[in-house]
Formats: structure tokens, C-alpha cells, sequence
């Protein structure tokens, strides 16, 4: 008892003080240590990228990033990423919604499931994708044999493997806010006239939009860098499936340190600089929401 009235009255100390009480150390203690790990996780390997592309002559590294097959490679790399995080934007978004208002049996089962592709190992997904839309796969012989939809091979096959592992992190990101939703909001909407669409539309989509554009941002970067996963199912055919990822491990296998990093610069540039326009369209919307 005396040592809680002990603690109570130097706490109360304290704050006469105007000192504000941190279970944590201080701000510079901390923020030191931030610089130091990102410096050393983040900053240090993409500094080495971009020393070793300067060690390459401007036509060099103009001719080894805009060859014809490296040009073809980042339309299906970036292409199919924003494709594949679109459509995870859509259908996750409707897994996450199914999941929070809804019970069902089974409902922990499909819950854990939607974390698959987070414990997969990738190239053990990039088989099994291949092996399920192959021609004599077990849904590619239906697709192919009775629609002539060629999936496995193709970008199509690409897409399908960037969707699966994107997936949850849609899911994940929008399953806690519609879980801390007001539904008084929605029930509001309701006694005032408003049909489920409007109710969604102006009450519920406002509240997740954010959410939603941070898990395609999530969904998108995941996708850019895919490799074990796609290059099952890609077929790797020149101009039409070959991933860029594919292009740097070709480099690194040659011993062409430098042409990989070049290509791997224009995959981060250009990778920034769509999710800078993201972030930038999330915090207008969190603006215009008012949170």
C-alpha cells in the first residue's frame, strides 16, 4: 500500500512539474534508435543499389533499362500488380465485410485461410497455381478446354498468382475498421430514409476508403517484387510473360552486378513514385473524412 501511495505521489510530482510522464525512454533516445535501425535495414541496401548503377556510363544504363524485352517486362510487372491490388480492393473488401457483420459456420476457418498466403512458402504457391490452371489442371481444363481461356503460361496466370498473394493484406487492413464502426451511423441513416446504397455509399465507404487505398498500397508494393510465386505460372516467355524480377536474377546469374541494380533503380523509382500518389490520394481522403 505504501508503495503505490509512493509511486501515486512522485507521479503527482511530476506533473506539478509540467514534466510529462513516459513509461518509454525519452523522444531523442528513441528517435536516435529509429534512424540507426532504418539507416541500417533500409537506407545503407538501396544507397548500394543506386552506387553500384553509378559505376554504369548514361548509355549503358539507358540501353540495359529500356531494351525492348526489359520494357515489356515492366507493362506486365507494374500492369499486372495494379490489376491484381485493384481487384484485391474489391473482393477483399467484401471478405473483410463478410467476415465482420456476418456469422456463419466455419467462419475461423475462412478467417484463417484469408492468411494462406502470408505462411506459404511462395514457390510452393507458384506451383500449386500452376498445377490448378495448367491444361490438364483441375480447373484449367474446364477453362481452357470449354472457354479457350488460356490462363496458366500467359499474364492472365500472372495476375491470378499477384492476386492470391495480396490478398489478405486488404483484408487485414480493412477488418479492424469495420469492426470499430459505428453502426449507430448506418442505423441513423436508415430512420432517416436512406436505402442500403445510400447508407453505404455516403456512410460506410467514407469510413473505409482510407483503409481500403492503404491495403491496395500494401497489395501493390507486395506484387511489384513478386518472384517465387510468378515465375511458376508466368511460363517466363519473351515479350509476353516474363516478369522483371526475372531480369535481375538473369543479371546477378550472368555476374552483371550493376545492369541488375540499373533495373532494379527503375523498379524502385517508378515504385515510389506510385505509392507517393497513393498516400497522397489516402490523406485526402482521410482529409475529406475528417479523421
Amino acid at each position: 500500500m505504501s508503495a503505490v501511495l509512493t509511486a501515486s505521489a512522485a507521479t503527482a510530482s511530476v506533473a506539478r512539474r509540467g514534466a510529462p510522464f513516459r513509461v518509454m525512454p525519452g523522444f531523442r533516445l528513441s528517435l536516435g534508435f529509429t534512424i540507426f535501425y532504418l539507416t541500417l535495414i533500409v537506407l545503407i541496401p538501396l544507397s548500394a543499389v543506386f552506387l553500384k548503377t553509378f559505376t554504369l556510363t548514361w548509355e549503358s544504363f539507358w540501353s540495359t533499362v529500356t531494351s525492348a524485352r526489359v520494357l515489356a517486362s515492366y507493362k506486365l510487372t507494374f500492369g499486372a500488380s495494379l490489376l491484381g491490388a485493384f481487384i484485391n480492393v474489391i473482393f477483399g473488401g467484401i471478405v473483410a465485410w463478410v467476415l465482420v457483420r456476418y456469422q456463419f459456420p466455419g467462419k475461423r476457418i475462412v478467417d484463417a485461410l484469408v492468411d494462406l498466403p502470408f505462411a506459404l512458402p511462395t514457390a510452393v504457391a507458384g506451383i500449386t497455381l500452376t498445377a490448378l490452371y495448367s491444361a490438364n489442371g483441375w480447373l484449367g481444363q474446364y477453362i481452357e478446354g470449354q472457354w479457350g481461356i488460356k490462363v496458366a503460361f500467359t499474364p492472365i496466370g500472372v495476375v491470378i498468382a499477384l492476386t492470391f498473394i495480396g490478398l489478405p493484406f486488404v483484408v487485414r487492413t480493412v477488418q479492424p475498421v469495420l469492426e470499430d464502426a459505428e453502426r449507430e451511423l448506418e442505423e441513423a441513416a436508415a430512420s432517416l430514409g436512406a436505402n442500403a446504397w445510400q447508407t453505404f455509399s455516403r456512410v460506410v465507404f467514407p469510413t473505409i476508403l482510407p483503409s481500403l487505398m492503404t491495403g491496395f498500397a500494401l497489395a501493390f508494393a507486395r506484387a511489384t517484387g513478386e518472384y517465387g510465386s510468378v515465375i511458376f505460372i508466368a511460363g517466363n516467355m519473351p515479350m509476353v510473360s516474363e516478369i522483371t524480377p526475372l531480369f535481375i536474377i538473369t543479371k546477378l546469374e550472368q555476374y552483371d552486378y550493376a545492369g541488375a541494380t540499373a533495373i532494379a533503380v527503375v523498379m524502385l523509382v517508378v515504385s515510389f513514385i506510385l505509392l507517393l500518389a497513393i498516400n497522397l490520394l489516402q490523406a485526402w481522403a482521410r482529409g475529406k473524412s475528417g479523421k
